[in-house]
């Protein structure tokens, strides 16, 4: 560990016991989607008296925070969502939320580790040059916050682009307190083919005299799987799942219609337009040959996540500065989600990485992924969240610090 950076972590063990806290409040009462009211009230009250210039969206209940330094300089982007999942809680928790949501994808520590790091910056406020803009994001579960975000004018709050952006992901299914990222391609991009194939309706007795578009259906399934092995380099992955399909009513009835949806996933923008041309083509051709139609709708959601390559060395040296190199590990390949933190990235240089908050459990108890009913997190890496956000901050925006090369 640096000399530089003890102070630091000292600092961020001393108001763990608080962040903690706030985590498990705002886990027992956790908020879906883009209007998170009571989310938004909690991060207003833990700011409070930090001196920093607040704003608050219109269209999402974000919350938007400047800090300024005592001299002038760049600014640097620090991020944390705050929404949570339709999931009903069985963790068994004693501060388990009751209400049919559930933080199961720990934006409740990323609210309070970014919280933590508000406070330890505006602690050190006169050692900054420049200024750190806090991003409070409501809806990353598929709402679009981020986006929403951005259209409200969140990377321009400082009065200048931020000249780098930074967050961290805790996981739940990496060990306690070991920080992981990469280079490039960190997380996949994220888009949804929606196909509904026309036919038409008839007995089912009867196939030939109408036009079933069950089977042209389960082709086109069978062929985008094909599809993706065949057409497709190993090394730049396609996932394609189609989680839904729908047709009929009845088991003696064709119906005139068979619907299914797909998530795509793709590491490479190359790979993602080539997706977003041929998987229309390749369902309305397979339709077509069976004498049907298929109408197809094709939305590219999300970006791929890619982290800038001196931002994610910065990343992975602050880290081992702060807690070693035995609690580094470079991820060696994308993990396959998808993340909205996408397009901050394509506006700002920076990086994402990930911080195991795996709890110990006991040898015959599965440690559940992120995303999970039964989903735990060991809240006591709150401090350590708090600490590696602060010192990516102060690398950009302190002389002498062993990180500053702005």
């Amino acid at each position: 560990m640096s000399t530089a950076t003890a102070p630091t972590r000292a600092q961020a063990t001393a108001i763990g016991d608080e962040l903690i806290a706030l985590r498990r409040a705002l886990h027992a009462d956790p908020e879906v989607g883009l209007r998170l009211p009571r989310t938004q009230r909690r991060i207003l009250d833990a700011l409070a008296g930090l001196g920093l210039e607040i704003t608050t969206g219109t269209a999402t209940t974000s919350v938007t925070a400047v800090l300024r330094g005592g001299a002038p300089g760049p600014t640097v982007l620090l991020r944390g969502d705050m929404d949570a999942l339709p999931i009903v809680e069985t963790t068994g928790l004693p501060f388990a939320a009751a209400n049919g949501a559930m933080h199961a994808c720990g934006h409740d520590l990323h609210v309070a580790g970014l919280v933590g790091a508000a406070r330890l910056l505006a602690a050190r406020r006169a050692e900054l040059a420049g200024s750190v803009l806090f991003m409070f994001q409501p809806g990353e579960e598929g709402h679009g916050g981020a986006r929403v975000m951005i259209e409200e004018g969140v990377l321009d709050a400082a009065g200048e682009p931020p000249v780098a952006a930074y967050g961290v992901h805790v996981a739940a299914d990496l060990p306690a307190g070991l920080v992981t990222t990469r280079p490039g391609p960190l997380m996949a991009g994220y888009s949804l083919l929606d196909v509904t194939v026309r036919g038409r309706g008839g007995h089912g007795s009867r196939p030939h005299h109408a036009l079933d578009p069950v089977p042209v259906a389960a082709e086109i399934i069978t062929a985008l799987q094909t599809y993706v092995t065949r057409r497709f380099d190993v090394f730049d992955p396609v996932v394609i799942t189609v989680g839904e399909v729908s047709a009929g009513t009845a088991p003696n009835v064709i119906p005139e219609t068979a619907r299914l949806r797909a998530g795509v996933r793709a590491f490479s923008a190359t790979a993602a337009d080539r997706l977003a041309v041929e998987l229309p083509h390749l369902a309305r051709h397979i339709a077509t040959g069976h004498g049907l139609s298929a109408e197809v709708e094709y939305g590219a959601l999300l970006p791929v996540t890619v982290n800038d390559e001196a931002a994610a060395a910065r990343y992975a040296a602050t880290a081992i500065g702060l807690f070693g190199a035995e609690r580094y590990r470079p991820l060696p390949n994308p993990r396959t989600g998808s993340e909205d933190f996408s397009l901050v990235l394509q506006r700002v240089p920076g990086s994402y990485g990930f911080l195991g908050a795996a709890p110990p459990t006991p040898d015959d108890r599965p440690i559940e992924g992120n995303h999970s009913p039964n989903a735990l997190f060991d809240d006591s890496v709150l401090p350590d969240q708090a600490a590696l956000l602060t010192e990516l901050a102060l690398g950009h925006l302190v002389t002498g610090h062993p990180f500053n090369g702005r």
